[in-house]
């Protein structure tokens, strides 16, 4: 069978020059994919070999451009089931070879097709492989992407990397939560009630709540400690989400409410670093981050090592060697990344809270820390009993 010829709008967009400006002035130059014209964003590169669908809608990812390692993306096209949010919220997409065709029953258009109508300005045609070591040996950095007729001098469009924010000192969660708060109701027979806050939520995370019998009321950002308690949860838990968690003072200053409410909490991601805050732990900048969904992680509480999906710029600063005595009790770090000794996981000892770096949900997989959300549920049955 003879595979349909590319659009013709297709075939023009890859005609069309781009550049990738590095903010340390190295550029590199490809066609435009998606939509045409500029970006900027922090260069970020991601090792998944699927689940591009999920990356691009995860709000995680807001103000960054990301970099695919895998040669070739685009192959499964794009579905209406998969949306982790309700839009795409990449600053800009990068990759080496797009499917000219997608091939996938659930398919429903290209992802050329709905990058370029929901705005993403991307790059085709580059070595993904160079940028990525480029990426490894400096570290994560501003960066542009221009296409059409904005591309100019290099110079100039150097410059224009160089004035664009930096995602140090960044408070983004804000920006991408909800305004109004809402539920997502248990399935089947409810046993608990948790209020989420939503600092990027993804729509696995109350799902995967949702599956255990959980009520899940979704509040935003910059819900008070009254607003939390207004739903009289069971159990409290903060998600994942963009920036830099030194901003997120106020969101420190509700879980330290929580704690001192023995209420049980758990938290992934950015919910980590602000656990971690709270108890008193410091949080940095990692040279380029962990992103994809094939990094290691052991659960010290067992010795298990899980397969896991990662998206963080940001870790937090807790000994390994050693528990913690904080303002709230001991703490220990439970989970530890085998790559780089990076805490991806924290267990208070003396009050019902934990937390991990990575993304048990992982909607595109893998599942090995599917485990957790039970972890959660049988701290809420503890603490009821």
């Amino acid at each position: 069978m003879t595979a349909p010829a590319p659009t013709t709008q297709r075939l023009r967009r890859e005609r069309v020059p781009a550049v990738l400006v590095l903010e340390d002035g190295r550029t590199f130059r490809g066609q435009a994919y998606g939509a045409t014209g500029e970006t900027f964003g922090e260069a970020v590169f991601n090792t998944g070999m699927s689940g591009y669908q999920e990356t691009l809608t995860d709000p995680s990812y807001h103000r960054q451009v990301v970099v695919m390692t895998a040669p070739q993306i685009g192959n499964t096209g794009w579905n209406d089931e998969d949306d982790e949010s309700k839009q795409i919220w990449v600053a800009g997409y990068v990759v080496r070879d797009p499917a000219r065709v997608p091939s996938n029953w659930r398919s429903r258009r290209s992802l050329d097709e709905e990058l370029a109508s929901q705005g993403i300005v991307g790059i085709s045609g580059i070595d993904t492989r160079a940028l990525t070591r480029h990426l490894r040996e400096r570290g994560a950095m501003r960066c542009g992407i221009f296409s059409g007729g904005a591309v100019a001098d290099d110079a100039a469009l150097l410059a224009r990397v160089q004035q664009s924010p930096e995602m140090k000192g960044a408070d983004l969660c804000a920006e991408v939560a909800t305004t109004e708060p809402y539920v997502v109701p248990a399935i089947g027979e409810k046993k608990f009630t948790v209020a989420a806050l939503d600092l990027g939520i993804k729509a696995m995370t109350p799902q995967r709540m949702a599956e255990r019998g959980i009520e899940v009321h979704v509040l935003p950002a910059n819900s008070t400690i009254e607003d939390v308690y207004a739903v009289n949860p069971d159990g409290v838990f903060f998600s994942n989400g963009p920036g830099d968690p030194a901003t997120a003072d106020h969101q420190v200053e509700v879980a330290k409410g929580v704690l001192e409410r023995r209420t049980p909490f758990f938290g992934i991601c950015f919910g980590n670093q602000i656990l971690g805050r709270a108890l008193g732990f410091g949080t940095y900048k990692l040279k380029y981050g962990h992103r994809g969904i094939n990094q290691p992680v052991q659960d010290r509480t067992t010795g298990k090592v899980e397969v896991t999906a990662h998206n963080h710029g940001f870790a937090v600063n807790a000994p390994l060697d050693k528990v913690s005595d904080t303002p709230f009790g001991r703490v220990e770090v439970s989970h530890v990344c085998l790559n780089d000794d990076v805490v991806e996981g924290l267990q208070a000892l003396d009050v019902p809270a934990f937390s991990v770096q990575y993304h048990p949900e992982a909607a595109a997989g893998p599942h090995d820390a599917a485990y957790l959300f039970d972890r959660f549920v049988k701290l809420m049955e503890g603490q009821r009993a």
